[in-house]
């Protein structure tokens, strides 16, 4: 038989830790999302500036403030915290993630060991790490890191279970509170809670203690997203996210159904090996007559599942968007594991990391012709003043403008081809137009003043 003690899941996880250092100095410039973690580092980088926690800033909206309406911005504020101590770089962020989820993983192992058995922690564990957060574990982004928050929140409620310790409570909500500001999605998993309220098995007090927690951990999470976020929009007019109705969304999602499943069934895990042992392990769970865990299982899904809909076309379309749901699955994995004999558990635990990494090593590399954007800023500063407002066509991808350095209007391309739209531009303040020349470019007839080895500059 194989022993799953012979190695400490400390060890494991300082393994991977190692694994993903790699790269760990590379610009936000891979396959995925490099848009957002631009934005990301965008938000923490202007805080160098003017640092503010409830008015985060972006460059790409000309003669607005560039106050715009998204997550608490902790995250950026820890960016920035690097960034003041340790001098200017990008990928402080990446390490910030990392050392969250890693840390979120040890507390996961010990909530699944708490709670089923030593065995099942360990292959949920294994099947966690080289999950979807294999690779976003190390992005500049605060999705992994909120739910990592919320998951090391989870840990210290069930440490006040086990201990009646007080400083457990307060750590639990000041986690549990900073991963739902951070990113709203997370507190799916406040709905764990829910079956607990009603197990007499634990007494009144705990149950209404860890109850009140929630709920002023939650009343601040709302006061943010439902009321202050609101402000911001109605009061600068810049939002990231666009929440729809359960209606509008399925609406939405309807043309997207087979990439919404797919989601779900291969996104999360980033594998088709696991959804043997995900089968098997709901399975179980009904033969057995878990209903606590099933309920529980039940109400997160469901609370999950509604933020899917309400992002609309987004949750089928990105696929950073089904993260927080990678637990949950790797739980239900890894009791379908336990059913096997050590041997077969082993094997298929080995095919589901093989898979699992191989579909997500291609993001461990940045390709050699996106490398020149480190070095636009530099290019465009030999053309035109640092303090010069430009207009760029990239639409709402803010990755162009964090490396230009510069504030300005970030515009879809087609809309510089109306007289009328570049006249308002140059009313708002707007000089000079920038174009990256590895890009598709509309063809202006305005004077270029000047250009660098990868870009060039119009004037209005």
């Amino acid at each position: 038989m194989i022993n799953l003690k012979w190695k400490s899941i400390e060890s494991f996880l300082l393994a991977f830790f190692v694994i993903r250092l790699y790269g760990i100095w590379f610009p936000p410039l891979e396959t995925w999302h490099s848009w957002r973690q631009t934005l990301t580092a965008m938000i923490a980088r202007n805080m160098g500036s003017e640092f503010s926690l409830l008015y985060p800033k972006v460059d790409t909206f000309g003669e607005k403030t560039g106050i715009i309406a998204t997550e608490f911005p902790f995250y950026q504020s820890l960016i920035h915290f690097f960034n003041e101590t340790f001098g200017y770089d990008h990928w402080y962020g990446r390490l910030i993630s990392l050392f969250a989820t890693t840390i979120a993983s040890w507390c996961f192992f010990q909530l699944v060991k708490r709670c089923w058995n030593e065995r099942t922690a360990w292959f949920s564990t294994v099947v966690f790490v080289c999950s979807l957060w294999f690779s976003f574990s190390r992005k500049i982004m605060p999705d992994t890191f909120a739910v990592s928050l919320v998951i090391i929140g989870i840990y210290f409620i069930v440490k006040y279970i086990d201990r009646a310790k007080f400083v457990s409570l307060i750590l639990a909500f000041v986690f549990l509170t900073l991963g739902g500001l951070c990113k709203i999605p997370a507190v799916y998993l406040f709905g764990l809670y829910i079956p607990f309220l009603f197990n007499k098995q634990f007494q009144l007090n705990f149950r209404l203690i860890i109850g009140l927690v929630l709920l002023l951990s939650s009343s601040i999470i709302l006061l943010w997203y439902f009321y202050w976020v609101p402000y911001l929009v109605n009061t600068y007019h810049i939002q990231l996210f666009f929440p729809k109705g359960i209606t509008e969304g399925l609406k939405e999602i309807k043309p997207y159904w087979t990439d919404f499943y797919k989601q779900l069934y291969f996104g999360a895990l980033r594998s088709y090996i696991v959804l043997l042992p995900i089968f098997i392990g709901f399975s179980v769970l009904i033969y057995l007559k878990k209903w606590q865990t099933l309920s529980c299982l039940g109400i997160v899904s469901f609370i999950f599942l509604t933020f899917a809909v309400k992002t609309g076309t987004v949750f089928p379309t990105h696929n950073y968007y089904v993260l927080p749901y990678s637990p949950v699955l790797a739980l239900i994995a890894g009791i379908g594991l336990t059913q096997f004999n050590s041997k077969w558990a082993f094997i298929l635990l080995i095919g589901i990391c093989i898979e699992a990494i191989a579909n997500q090593w291609s993001d461990f590399r940045i390709k050699d012709e996106k490398t020149y954007k480190t070095s636009l800023e530099l290019q465009l500063n030999k053309v035109l003043p640092q303090s010069e407002r430009i207009v760029i066509p990239t639409g709402a991808n803010y990755e162009w403008m964090y490396w230009y350095n510069r504030k300005g209007w970030s515009v879809d391309a087609d809309s510089l081809l109306n007289p009328d739209f570049l006249y308002r531009l140059k009313k708002k303040g707007a000089k000079f137009i920038v174009f990256d020349k590895h890009e598709l470019n509309p063809k202006l007839t305005l004077p270029v003043i000047g250009e660098s080895a990868d870009c060039f500059v119009l004037k209005l």
